[in-house]
């Protein structure tokens, strides 16, 4: 099994633990779904590999059926907060703030 990178040698190449966990278990899913299709693993098996309960693997299953991959992402990761400050908001915050910084690091 081929797992996603998470840090590369030098840090050039740096992927979110929240992505990381998300590739790691699409992977995984794909292959517990491969192997019970061909009658390789039971639900249950397949279920217990993924540490799911059977209920779960078999909406897993159903929504897999219905959207492919992308039906199994976590919404919630996708969505924007609504805690989440709007874009010119959070610029003019950053202005305040080097504005009051900078003076303060020039030596008269």
């Amino acid at each position: 099994m081929i797992y996603p990178v998470l840090y590369g040698a030098l840090g050039e190449f740096r992927m979110k633990r929240t992505d990381w966990l998300l590739e790691t278990r699409k992977m995984r899913f794909e292959e517990a779904y491969v192997s019970y299709k061909r009658g390789n693993l039971t639900q249950g098996e397949a279920a217990l590999l993924l540490c799911l309960c059977d209920r779960t693997f078999r909406c897993y299953l159903n929504r897999y059926d219905e959207g492919g991959l992308d039906a199994l992402l976590d919404k919630r990761l996708v969505q924007v907060s609504y805690r989440r400050a709007p874009v010119d908001e959070y610029r003019k915050q950053v202005v305040r703030s080097t504005n009051k910084i900078l003076p303060s690091l020039v030596k008269p």
